[in-house]
């Protein structure tokens, strides 16, 4: 095994089983619903009963398990960014009231969801005057204002009573079992209130989101909470601790996602992992693979206009629901390895490998426009027979491919033209000796 590898590899499985010990106990743990968002390069902020249903429609029909309705779902006039903050459904976009998408949600067989940025008041919004000015950020005795907004300090008690009313209003109420938590300004060193210093202060104000965090999780033990923050702005474990899923990036170029998610699981659990997958009627049979492709090391996180795409589109990302459903259970108990190395951001080949006892998943995107080759090392595996098998996409061109048991590595052939990615499953003989048995 070459050292750097081995050296590699064994730092992610430390850091890996150490994540795992960090975290909340929680269903969503065991289950690892398929999500389907609808914003990312498809209504991007613009939801409306109309442009709803059949994105719902076909979300269900592809397998998915929860759907997000992202941001906009409380703006009547166009102009939100500055009067977020009440968190009531628009009237405008749903003339007969957002219960009957989420309704039609449930009906789908789909846990609803809603976006939300539980931190943020904007300077327009009702809350801004009738919460105490206590309520907020403050330096040097002035509310602190960022991009239009001002910041909640969770250390205040009305603070605190405002967003329990609205989670458990639209939790009790309205049957939301999914948030997507958003966090969209930096406010900056802190605050000075009640602390010697703003750093002080930000900790503390840090320490009183978590423990937020903490009571609408007792209070709601199966509300799954996703952590955005602007694509993962803070994709730190005082959160993920907490929370059960990570978006990886706001990337809305399917090219370029796939170093973004390659790289993920050195930073989050594989199965926190959530990168977008996103396909499009306009995009050919293997750019719509390799979108999907993208997300199913991790998360398998769907958008896209699944209602205009063709019958065969629309099969392909059935299929990839499955084949994600099928081979969930055992990325949560996966180690990553990196069979190229990691991913630099223009890499033609990139590769990740998710380990298990009984099989490595390997994911490899190529980004060549010609017909290329690749061979990415799985060293733990050398000197064992192996089977290798497709697990997506089964429908399009095999790629060139063989096991060299001696080197251990996957030789590896694209004979299409243009981007193309696989997922395989690398199942090993038993190794023959106790030496050899080792993962990593």
């Amino acid at each position: 095994m070459h050292s750097a590898y081995g050296a590699l590899h064994s730092a992610a499985a430390a850091l890996t089983a150490h994540r795992r010990a960090l975290v909340r106990p929680h269903p969503d743990r065991a289950r690892l619903p398929v999500v389907f968002n609808d914003y990312m390069n498809t209504l991007m902020g613009d939801p409306t009963t109309a442009k709803l249903v059949p994105l719902i429609d076909a979300a269900a029909e592809a397998g998915a398990e929860v759907f997000c309705i992202d941001a906009g779902w409380y703006d009547d006039d166009g102009d939100w960014w500055d009067s977020v903050g009440e968190w009531k459904p628009s009237q405008t976009r749903f003339p007969q009231g957002i219960e009957e998408v989420l309704s039609h949600i449930r009906e789908r067989g789909m846990v609803p969801g809603l976006w939300l940025e539980p931190e943020v008041i904007g300077v327009r919004s009702p809350m801004a005057g009738k919460l105490p000015a206590e309520a907020f950020l403050q330096r040097s005795g002035t509310r602190i204002v960022e991009h239009g907004r001002y910041h909640l300090d969770l250390r205040h008690p009305a603070a605190v009573a405002h967003l329990d009313e609205v989670v458990d209003r639209l939790v009790e109420q309205l049957g939301v079992g999914y948030f997507k938590l958003d966090y969209n300004i930096d406010p900056g060193a802190g605050t000075d209130v009640d602390a010697v210093s703003p750093g002080a202060g930000l900790l503390a104000c840090n320490r009183a989101h978590q423990a937020w965090l903490e009571a609408v999780l007792d209070r709601h033990p199966d509300l799954i909470l996703e952590n955005c923050a602007s694509g993962a702005m803070r994709m730190d474990y005082a959160l993920l601790s907490r929370m059960q899923l990570q978006s990886t990036s706001d990337q809305q170029d399917p090219l370029l996602y796939p170093p973004i998610a390659v790289a993920a699981p050195l930073s989050v659990l594989p199965e926190q992992s959530a990168s977008w997958a996103y396909p499009q009627p306009g995009m050919d049979d293997e750019r719509v693979a390799y979108s999907l492709c993208t997300g199913m090391l991790g998360r398998l996180y769907l958008s896209g206009h699944l209602p205009t795409m063709t019958g065969a589109q629309r099969e392909a990302v059935r299929a990839a629901v499955a084949a994600y459903r099928d081979i969930r259970t055992d990325l949560a108990t996966a180690v990553p390895v990196w069979p190229l190395g990691l991913p630099d951001w223009a890499d033609p080949w990139l590769s990740l490998g998710l380990t298990t006892p009984d099989h490595t998943y390997v994911g490899v995107w190529c980004r060549a426009d010609e017909r290329a080759t690749a061979s990415p090392s799985l060293p733990h595996l050398a000197g064992r027979q192996a089977d290798v098998e497709v697990v997506y996409p089964r429908h399009l061109p095999a790629w060139d491919g063989e096991w060299d048991q001696e080197t251990g590595q996957l030789v590896l052939g694209k004979p299409v033209p243009g981007p193309s990615a696989r997922i395989f499953r690398v199942s090993a003989a038993l190794p023959s000796s106790p030496d050899s048995s080792h993962l990593l």
